[in-house]
């Protein structure tokens, strides 16, 4: 199987020959500025000293400093963090903020770290990347298991680092240090007004709308409280350890305290329990993919029955996989803008952060549905005028985006 990298450069390349971009944009584009790999040293609670791979990878600042998440994860490497950070660039772009992508990671489990552990390997990273990040350069933000309380350390020891108090370096922070509200659920948020502007456009009646989530992280299990609360039904849902599928329809919010209690959301008592495989293939209308890359593959492609797919997930679906869906008259509404509510909202908090001034949850929401909706709505205007997919609609409008500032900046002379 290609690696996400690969799979995005795949989707670049298709996106610019539709438009008949300059091919030096698309070699350009196609490599990171900067790759940046460290190994941290960090004193253990027995005393022993432990190495932790990391790394940040700043792909692309033509549009702004380079924006993009921080994970801690065991199958952290570079060839994912590298597309991740490519998506970056392509997120930001096609959603109108003034950023460009980069990505962080560090390989470890944090299941395995004790608090005072984690905020040891989380302050060694901030000493090792000191020099290249920073509020007006590269603003690292939560990802897969970091949280606003890694932030928090990542914050304070990057003023500590500098000599100023800098809440505008990383994103995603405690409100009570300069984080923004609706940030926390601003993914899934994203993702649902989105989703709702297509149902509606369609003439689908809500209540008949029956809505898969795989995946019960951040995104996912704000997602299918978010859809249930506007009145779709959730009828099925997995986690890591498994999923659970009730034609009838399920309480995301008893779904959630099952994983707070029990560890997984097949245990909330209700509907029958499956694989988180086998859920992706269950009859739904709506399927949010909402967990890693690469879960709907040229192998079970043919098997989806959802007519309608929310990526809230990066790099979710391969290239192959696009294509016999595609062939399906299956509606992909891609990563690139169906989870760029959270950077959005990100850039908000920057925003407040670098003007002391703080806006209401109400005013994030109304600035949230704007922006992004009118993101949607010009990729379906690009999507009808050129016969492309929705995915090829997004790359092309951030690809018109990045291709102008180069054009603009004077970065390469045959883009003049």
């Amino acid at each position: 199987m290609n690696t996400l990298i690969d799979n995005v450069k795949q989707l670049m390349e298709e996106a610019a020959k539709i438009m008949k971009l300059d091919p030096n944009v698309v070699r350009f584009l196609e490599s990171p500025k900067k790759i940046l790999q460290i190994s941290i040293p960090v004193q253990m609670d027995d005393g022993s000293v432990k190495l932790f791979d990391g790394y940040r990878v700043q792909h692309s600042d033509v549009l702004g400093p380079f924006k993009g998440g921080l994970r801690y994860a065991p199958n952290v490497d570079l060839s994912e963090i590298k597309g991740l950070a490519t998506l970056m660039t392509f997120k930001c772009a096609v959603a109108g903020i003034p950023y460009g992508g980069g990505k962080g990671g560090i390989r470890c489990d944090t299941h395995t770290l004790s608090v005072r552990e984690l905020e040891r390997l989380t302050r060694g990273f901030v000493r090792y990347t000191f020099e290249i990040i920073g509020p007006q350069h590269d603003i690292p933000a939560p990802d897969m298991y970091t949280t606003p309380q890694i932030m928090a350390w990542f914050m304070d020891e990057y003023s500590t680092l500098s000599g100023e108090y800098e809440p505008g370096v990383v994103t995603g922070k405690p409100l009570v240090i300069g984080g923004s509200l609706g940030r926390e659920t601003a993914t899934a948020q994203g993702g649902a007004y989105i989703l709702r502007d297509y149902l509606e456009k369609q003439n689908h009646k809500t209540d008949q709308i029956r809505i898969i989530v795989q995946g019960f992280g951040n995104a996912g299990h704000y997602a299918a409280q978010i859809l249930h609360g506007m009145g779709y039904k959730i009828v099925g849902a997995s986690d890591s350890k498994g999923g659970v599928y009730h034609e009838g329809g399920l309480d995301p919010f008893s779904l959630m305290e099952a994983k707070k209690t029990k560890g997984r959301v097949d245990e909330c008592g209700v509907g029958k329990k499956v694989s988180n495989e086998t859920l992706l293939t269950l009859p739904c209308d709506i399927l949010v993919l909402a967990a890693m890359e690469n879960q709907i593959t040229k192998e079970n492609a043919a098997e989806i029955k959802a007519k309608t797919i929310l990526e809230l997930a990066n790099g979710p679906i391969t290239p192959e996989a696009d294509k016999i869906l595609e062939k399906n008259k299956v509606v992909i509404i891609p990563d690139i803008l169906a989870n760029s509510g959270g950077v959005t909202v990100s850039y908000f908090e920057w925003v407040q952060n670098n003007t002391d001034f703080y806006w209401s949850e109400a005013e994030v929401q109304a600035r949230l549905k704007d922006l992004l909706l009118t993101a949607f709505r010009d990729i379906v205007e690009i999507h009808n005028n050129h016969h492309s997919t929705l995915r090829q609609a997004a790359f092309i409008r951030a690809f018109k985006r990045l291709s102008e500032a180069i054009r603009l900046r004077g970065i390469l002379e045959s883009s003049k």
